[in-house]
């Protein structure tokens, strides 16, 4: 009798242990990765940081603008090389030591070729330690713009547009399906490779309208399912508040942002910044209340999920060394922890979807959201990160 109560005991701790309720909720916590900091080749045919370090050169040289300005941010690890494998693999080890468990790369596709995609190729790719770490792509299909020229930033200068026609797009998926989706730790849902598109009224316009759009969307998935994958996760970027729609798309008949990504076949949403629907100007406390506000509305308001996100903060000063620029302020990571644990709230409440927050953004050190620490705080924005999710 003594030893069957033993074993029930044992049995019991085992069970609750390996299925109880004991056991923590696994979320996908992914950070939005800006592949600037390294030198890009494509950098001489714009005339754009000529010391080869990219966009460090605008961080370094930043100034403070007015008083209690947070400029120069100074990065703790220093002004490192982010195309290179060894610094990638230490980046990988802390993000998930902290909680990150996807890096999704801001990827470029102009003039029917790459452009900084050496940080995915030659850096994370070639980490030792890369496939720990799981990874999608945005395709980042804004025109580009002179606003990255540190010395003459101008926005209404164009290096770049950011349409492309139905060629183009098919040979670029070709790359992604190859070189990218049938990587074994590329992030999917529900068995297929997330694929997000920030701009749609961009892809749409430059496909010739919503028809011709869907075609090519179409096909993609075709030919993702004939690469042996069951289809492509398409996921859309969501910006302004609702109810707005695409406005400036050629024959778009769709009378909210529901009806066109049903339409396109989209799977789901997420934001990329809070400033693309709160206004900047303001403290961080009262920015962040504001956008976590619109989780219910966003979510509510499609038919497909809403993933929630959140933002560290907005201030690209760096890129515009003239006057000042709006900015958020009074930034710290035990407000950032409090809204990391409202998105924590809003993905328990929705258990029928992946558990999946982004956070705006790993090193987007040009607009002053990032998790890597600083000089000022150090690890704290990766501790709240931890203490919330891991």
């Amino acid at each position: 009798m003594k030893n069957r109560l033993c074993l029930l005991f044992v049995f019991l701790c085992y069970s609750i242990f390996a299925f109880g309720e004991g056991k923590k909720q696994q979320y996908d916590v992914a950070a939005y990765i800006w592949p600037a900091y390294h030198d890009d080749p494509r950098f001489k045919e714009i005339n754009i940081f000529p010391e080869g370090k990219g966009e460090w050169e605008a961080i370094y040289k930043a100034k403070p603008k007015f008083e209690g300005h947070r400029q120069p941010r100074v990065p703790l690890w220093g002004y490192l090389d982010e195309a290179d494998p060894k610094v990638q693999e230490k980046k990988i080890d802390i993000a998930l030591e902290y909680g990150v468990n996807t890096f999704i790369f801001d990827w470029y596709w102009y003039d029917d070729k790459p452009f900084l995609e050496r940080v995915l190729n030659e850096g994370f790719l070639k980490a030792r330690n890369n496939e720990k770490m799981k990874f999608y792509l945005m395709w980042a299909n804004h025109t580009q713009t002179g606003y990255l020229d540190p010395n003459e930033p101008d926005k209404s200068k164009v290096f770049w547009k950011g349409e492309v026609d139905f060629d183009i797009f098919d040979r670029f998926t070709d790359h992604v399906i190859k070189d990218y989706f049938m990587k074994p730790n590329y992030y999917r849902i529900d068995g297929m490779p997330v694929f997000a598109i920030y701009e749609l009224s961009t892809f749409i316009n430059g496909l010739g309208g919503m028809e011709e759009a869907k075609k090519a969307l179409d096909h993609f998935r075709k030919k993702c399912v004939k690469a042996g994958l069951k289809g492509v996760h398409l996921q859309a970027i969501l910006w302004h508040a609702l109810p707005a729609t695409l406005s400036g798309v050629p024959g778009d008949k769709s009378d909210t942002q529901d009806n066109t990504v049903k339409y396109l076949g989209f799977n789901s949403l997420t934001n990329y910044q809070w400033d693309h629907f709160v206004s900047i100007n303001q403290d961080y406390a009262s920015w962040g209340e504001k956008a976590i506000s619109k989780y219910k509305e966003f979510s509510e308001s499609f038919s497909i999920p809403y993933f929630p996100h959140v933002s560290i903060d907005w201030d690209n000063n760096p890129r515009f060394p003239g006057g000042p620029q709006p900015a958020v302020s009074n930034v710290t990571p035990q407000k950032f922890e409090k809204f990391l644990y409202k998105a924590k709230e809003f993905i328990d409440k929705h258990p029928d979807q992946t558990p999946l927050v982004t956070i705006n953004a790993w090193n987007e050190w040009g607009e002053g959201s990032y998790l890597e620490p600083d000089t000022e705080f150090k690890y704290g924005f990766l501790e709240a990160v931890k203490k919330v999710f891991k």
